[in-house]
C-alpha cells in the first residue's frame, strides 16, 4: 500500500512512515523514496492530514490510538485498515470523533477485504476497498483507492464502521473455503491420476484470479518453501476463530470452514509459525496419505 501511495497517489509531500519496529520503516523508506520516517506515532500524525493505520489486532489498535489521541488531532482523517472486531471498530470511531477527528474504517487483509486481497495483490494495487463511515470522509479517501491501492470500491458510505469489519470477517469464509476447495481438488487430481497440472489448467480457464494464484502456489511448493509466509497461519487461525465465534453467536454452522480450520491446526503443528495459509494443501495431502511437501 505504501509503495502504491508513493508511486500513484499524487502526494504533495513525502509519505511519513511509522512502524513499531523502526528498522522496517527505515528499510521501506529507503526502498520507496519520497518518504520520511517518524520516531513515534504522534510524530507521524502531527503534520499529516490523512493517516492510514494497519495493525495486527484489537489491543494493538486501541493502544496506538490512545497514544495518538493524547495530542491534538482536530480536523485529521484516520483510515483504519486493521482487522478488528465489529464492536471495536465502532468504539474506535467514537474515540476518534470525540478527539475532533474523522475516521473511515477500511479493514485490510488479507483481503484481504474491508480491503479484500492477499499480500501480492496489495503490492500490485489490486485490492478491493470497502470504506465505511461518513460519506464526506469516505469521499476524501476514494482518490487513494481505485487506481492507487486498489482496483475498485464497495462503497459503505454512511454505513456503521462495524459493517466494514463484519464484511471482512464474513468475506474470510469465502477466501478460506476457496483455499480448502483448491487444496482438496488438487489432492484428488493427484490421487486419481488426473494430475495436478491438468487440474491447474482447468482452474486457470474457469476460475482465474485468486483460485489460480493459490493453485500455482500449492503445486509449485511455494506453500512450504517460503522464508516468510505470505499469510501467516497464526494470523489466519486467529481470524478464523473470530469467524467461528460470529457464526456461533448468530446460530450458524459453517461445516466446510470448520474443516479448513482443522487443517490450519495441522499446518501449525507441522511447520510452526512459518506456516502459510496455503499450507492447508499440505494438511489435506497428509490426511490423504501423501507427504505434506509436494516436491
Amino acid at each position: 500500500m505504501c509503495g502504491n501511495l508513493v508511486a500513484k497517489g499524487h502526494l504533495t509531500s513525502p509519505l511519513v512512515l511509522y512502524n513499531r519496529t523502526a528498522s522496517r520503516a527505515e528499510q521501506l523508506a529507503q526502498a520507496l523514496g519520497n518518504c520520511t520516517v517518524a520516531r513515534s506515532a504522534p510524530e507521524a500524525v502531527a503534520d499529516a492530514d490523512i493517516i492510514f493505520t494497519c495493525l495486527t489486532d484489537d489491543s494493538a489498535v486501541l493502544e496506538l490510538f490512545r497514544q495518538i489521541l493524547e495530542h491534538d488531532v482536530a480536523g485529521k482523517l484516520f483510515v483504519n485498515c486493521s482487522t478488528t472486531q465489529p464492536a471495536t471498530s465502532d468504539d474506535l470511531a467514537a474515540m476518534v470523533e470525540k478527539g475532533g477527528a474523522g475516521i473511515v474504517t477500511m479493514p485490510g487483509k488479507y483481503s484481504p477485504e474491508a480491503l479484500f486481497g492477499e499480500p501480492s495483490m496489495a503490492e500490485k494495487g489490486l485490492l478491493t476497498c470497502v470504506p465505511a463511515g461518513r460519506a464526506d470522509l469516505v469521499d476524501r479517501v476514494k482518490p487513494y483507492c481505485t487506481g492507487v491501492i486498489g482496483r475498485g470500491i464497495i462503497d459503505f458510505s454512511n454505513e456503521s464502521h462495524s459493517k466494514a469489519s463484519l464484511l471482512k470477517v464474513i468475506g474470510n469464509v469465502f477466501i478460506i473455503n476457496m483455499i480448502e476447495t483448491v487444496a482438496e481438488g488438487l489432492v484428488l487430481a493427484e490421487k486419481s491420476n488426473l494430475g495436478v497440472d491438468n487440474l491447474h489448467k482447468f482452474i486457470q480457464a474457469i476460475f482465474p484470479g485468486p483460485f489460480a494464484l493459490y493453485s500455482q502456489r500449492m503445486i509449485s511448493g511455494d506453500y512450504y518453501g517460503r522464508e516468510e509466509p505470505a499469510v501467516g497461519i497464526g494470523m489466519a487461525g486467529h481470524l478464523a476463530d473470530e469467524v467461528l465465534a460470529l457464526a456461533a453467536a448468530s446460530g450458524t454452522r459453517l461445516n466446510a470452514y470448520e474443516t479448513a480450520r482443522k487443517h490450519m491446526d495441522m499446518v501449525q503443528a507441522h511447520v510452526g509459525a512459518k506456516g502459510d495459509v496455503s499450507g492447508i494443501y499440505g494438511a489435506v495431502r497428509q490426511e490423504s496419505g501423501l507427504p505434506y511437501e509436494s516436491r
